[in-house]
């Protein structure tokens, strides 16, 4: 019996892997992400405190 004759999904090479999937399977790039993703929320969120001080006169 052939590979295509069995259709239990047993050859995986004709599926490409889901971008997510390929995401959360790199663990260097969780890191990355959840590094800088707070990094850059803190930062924006800094910018805008110190805009909203009203300037002394």
């Amino acid at each position: 019996m052939s590979d295509e004759a069995q259709g239990d999904g047993a050859n995986p090479v004709d599926e490409p892997i889901p971008f997510m999937q390929q995401v959360l399977d790199n663990p260097f790039l969780l890191l990355f992400i959840g590094i800088t993703v707070p990094t850059v929320f803190y930062l924006i969120w800094g910018v805008m405190e110190i805009v909203s001080i009203p300037i002394a006169d």
